[in-house]
């Protein structure tokens, strides 16, 4: 059931290893990194709560999910097969916004496909296996580049655009991987059949956008008290990665390598080592994942939680400190529990508090959980001048001094605050330890 979101998260750990590079090679500055990226959270804000809605309400011979898949899965190969090609720091851009597009079509009606297909106590299990994908898809997506070079390939091959062509391989099998394997995914474990209860539910329920965006309302509204307080928690969990995401790479570039210059090859192995430091931590996310499965039954997805998150913290306010490169991967340890944890835990949180039918519509929503801290990172602290206009805050440069050190840092601080406020989640928590002892 999760071989299409290996593909999927395939897709994502390229976007997370790539993208600012990309813009790099292409011109961008660093301080510019958070706008140039903000197709990922507005894609997300607008698509995942709507599909989400449409989802819930869609009956067709195909089922409610898979039409949304199949529609995503499309959109996400062409942005990956074509994005490598870009020319200007315009069109990368304009490719990221159709490849988050289809990534978000896709990766709502996953995780509800999970809900619908498990029973209530099955659901921890199935989420931080899904977890466990996301680990190994994202390993394999950042690891790739390195096995290239290690191949033969050699690093600093560039194009007229001064984009590596090993971006350009990797790319081109993300998009043939992320195709194949939600096809495959489809094909394999395909959707229960409605209940005749729930299809005439949907039958009777509106339809249409407008009804759409009035049921996002009414969920909103009545929003369990649980998933509002998670709100906090993510506000801080997101913030920081996206950090991380943008900025881990020039951390290392400049304590490693000694280097700011995109274009040398110093530069080129700074990349390649976050790539392999990243894909030992999505190994460790792999790994995790499923140890986390009888911890959380003792324990509970909240305390866990909070206990990765204060690993993976304490990681990143380490690594702007480590100049030899071996040494990087003993922060990358905590990076790498949390990043388990989050693809995991608060889903199953999240969906012992939420009524069944509404399984679609709450997962786009708490998506906007996730997007909105990503979108508020950006405004803060990039700055980016049009001419007509400037945008961003520039904490990047005013109050960080343009230092990717002090962005992690910061980063680092985030994600302990999050450890901190995940506590405050109790009616969901105590709600899925109930569940996970009468399981026992």
């Amino acid at each position: 059931m999760n071989l299409g979101f290996l593909g999927l998260q395939f897709s994502f750990g390229l976007q997370q290893g790539n993208m600012g590079p990309i813009y790099s090679y292409l011109g961008a500055n660093e301080a510019q990194l958070p706008l140039l990226g903000l197709a990922g959270p507005i894609t997300g804000l607008l698509v995942q709560p709507l599909i989400g809605a449409l989802s819930d309400r869609t009956a067709s011979r195909w089922g409610r999910r898979t039409p949304y898949f199949l529609v995503g899965a499309v959109l996400c190969a062409l942005g990956l097969f074509i994005m490598p090609l870009s020319s200007s720091v315009l069109m990368a851009a304009s490719l990221l916004w159709l490849l988050d597009a289809g990534n978000n079509i896709t990766m709502e009606p996953y995780r509800a496909y999970v809900s619908d297909r498990l029973n209530p106590n099955q659901r921890q299990t199935g989420f931080l296996s899904q977890s466990a994908f996301t680990g190994l898809a994202q390993m394999l997506a950042f690891l790739t580049p390195s096995i290239l070079v290690g191949l033969g390939m050699n690093q600093d091959w560039v194009d007229a655009h001064g984009i590596p062509y090993t971006v350009r391989v990797v790319f081109t099998l993300g998009a043939v991987l992320s195709l194949v394997t939600i096809l495959w995914s489809v094909w394999r474990v395909p959707e229960l059949p409605l209940t005749p209860q729930e299809r005439a539910h949907i039958e009777a329920a509106p339809k249409g956008f407008g009804a759409a965006l009035a049921e996002i309302a009414d969920a909103i509204r009545t929003m369990p008290v649980a998933m509002r307080k998670l709100g906090l928690m993510s506000l801080f969990q997101w913030s920081a990665m996206s950090g991380y995401w943008l900025y881990v790479t020039y951390s290392i570039a400049r304590t490693v390598y000694h280097t700011a210059d995109a274009h040398s090859s110093a530069f080129h192995s700074a990349v390649l080592t976050n790539g392999e430091m990243a894909a030992f931590y999505n190994g460790i996310s792999f790994v995790t994942a499923f140890a986390m499965v009888p911890l959380v039954r003792r324990i509970g997805p909240g305390p866990l939680h909070a206990l990765c998150l204060l690993a993976g913290g304490l990681g990143m306010l380490a690594l702007p400190h480590i100049t030899d490169k071996a040494l990087l991967f003993l922060p990358a340890v905590g990076v790498g529990l949390a990043w388990g944890s989050i693809m995991g835990n608060p889903y199953a949180i999240l969906t012992n508090s939420i009524p069944p039918a509404r399984t679609g519509v709450y997962m786009g929503i708490f998506n906007m959980m996730i997007v909105i801290p990503m979108l508020l990172f950006a405004v803060v602290m990039s700055e980016l001048d049009l001419g007509f206009i400037k945008l961003g805050l520039g904490v990047y440069s005013h109050v960080l001094r343009g230092d990717p050190g002090n962005m992690l840092s910061l980063c680092g601080a985030l994600l302990i605050a999050a450890a901190l406020s995940v506590l405050w989640v109790r009616e969901g928590r105590a709600h899925a330890v109930a569940q996970a002892q009468a399981l026992a």
